[in-house]
């Protein structure tokens, strides 16, 4: 069912790792093509066109665009008790993740009489995308919602399809989980023409904002692509990934269980183990077909497992095994080894590490305490996941006094001189000049 790839006997640069262990093929670009329609359509047009995009897509004509208070209200009072009680432990330990992610401002003193102070600042309003569509997501609402607010984003807005079980509005439980954390501003609309919505507002019914975050297919990731610039984006996001850095310690019931929690997600989700122990390579795929016929959604996961980008990757020994997952940047790395902590201290290049057995990624999928909206498709190498910091924006206050500025005068009129900007230079001696 999962390809073996041989690593053995060679080290592997990044790129070859990356040529050996691919990803699902996905053609944003073209997708940019498809969509182009969708986003003219809805920055010249207005509410008529997004319900009927609704209908063409979803499938369901909403009833109206706005989700009504009542319905948010009517969501969270029929919620399941159990699935609140859950919710609010994930709430809890996501706030107090995160709450520890506000920046203090700081100033540096300078000079004497020169400082700078460095200020957070949060966007003024944010999108945020909840996809549907093959699961529920109020797990995505919580780690969308709870940093912008942990940031202080006045202005937030909520987008989700709507739902034909739902009498075209979003899920009860997406609603509930907005109704939840305090959040009235509700949209029953999906796909590439939710971020449209939220890029270039429209009158009457919704301003536009200044960044949208959140996962979605690949339409939404190509509508991100499109209008970036017109909004601050998060990530594009891909298919769900795991990759599970294991030794002859770990155990082969739950690495495979973990391998089948993320292919769960999507045909194409990514699944890959990288082991030095053929004993593990092959119990685990003796669990894999065990356990695969005991779950729901077992042919989405076959066919995940079955593809170019799911794989078990033999290699020489722990710190190959190291190399690999570094060079293969996984948005969520499994840590299952013998001194996994230390282990963990060597890797450089993940969305977010997994440490010991008792650590899945399901964990973090939802209570943690830690983000789940993470850098996919290798990104994981120089981006990082969603927080706080995503909704905040660094700003310099700068104040010299004059003796300051003296001193520091002909430095600056130096330079300017140097790069052939006599107007910058003048900028600065017309203040040394006598009045």
């Amino acid at each position: 069912m999962i390809r073996r790839v041989d690593l053995r006997g060679f080290r592997h640069s990044k790129a070859e790792v990356q040529h050996l262990l691919p990803r699902a093929t996905l053609d944003v670009n073209e997708a940019m093509k498809l969509i182009a329609p969708i986003l003219s359509r809805v920055k010249n047009g207005g509410v008529e066109d997004l319900l009927s995009l609704g209908e063409e897509f979803d499938g369901v004509r909403p009833p109206s665009l706005r989700v009504p208070q009542e319905a948010l209200d009517t969501a969270l009072a029929n919620l399941d008790p159990e699935i609140r009680r859950s919710l609010e432990i994930s709430i809890e330990r996501i706030r107090k993740v995160h709450g520890d992610q506000v920046r203090a401002p700081h100033t540096t003193k300078v000079v004497d009489g020169g400082t700078v102070t460095e200020r957070w600042v949060p966007v003024d309003r944010v999108g945020l995308y909840v996809p549907g569509g093959r699961a529920v997501y109020p797990s995505s609402v919580m780690m969308n919602v709870i940093p912008a607010q942990i940031a202080q984003v006045e202005s937030i807005a909520v987008a989700s399809p709507p739902q034909k079980d739902h009498g075209g509005l979003p899920h009860p439980t997406i609603l509930a989980t907005c109704a939840l954390l305090g959040i009235t501003e509700v949209y029953a609309v999906g796909g590439a023409q939710a971020i449209a919505l939220f890029a270039y507002g429209m009158k009457g019914l919704c301003e536009k904002c200044d960044m949208v975050t959140g996962p979605g297919n690949i339409y939404v990731a190509a509508a991100k692509r499109a209008l970036r610039g017109v909004i601050g984006i998060d990530s594009e996001a891909g298919p769900t990934e795991i990759a599970i850095l294991a030794d002859e310690t770990a155990d082969a019931r739950n690495v495979a269980a973990d391998l089948i929690s993320q292919a769960e997600h999507d045909v194409i989700a990514a699944a890959v183990l990288v082991t030095s122990s053929l004993e593990l390579a092959d119990a685990v795929e003796k669990e894999l077909e065990r356990q695969i016929k005991l779950t729901k959604h077992s042919e989405r996961i076959t066919t995940a497992l079955s593809g170019i980008q799911s794989a078990i990757a033999i290699v020489d020994d722990l710190a190959q095994g190291i190399d690999v997952v570094n060079a293969y940047a996984a948005e969520h790395l499994e840590i299952q080894t013998m001194d996994a902590r230390g282990v963990s201290a060597k890797i450089r290049n993940a969305g977010a590490v997994f440490i010991g057995p008792f650590t899945p990624v399901s964990l973090g999928d939802y209570s943690a305490g830690s983000n789940h909206v993470l850098p996919t498709g290798g990104c994981a190498c120089h981006s990082s996941g969603l927080s706080v910091a995503t909704f905040l924006r660094g700003l310099h206050f700068i104040e010299y006094g004059e003796s300051a500025f003296r001193d520091i005068a002909p430095t600056v009129i130096t330079l300017a001189q140097a790069e052939d900007l006599p107007a910058h230079g003048q900028a600065m001696s017309a203040r040394l000049e006598d009045r």
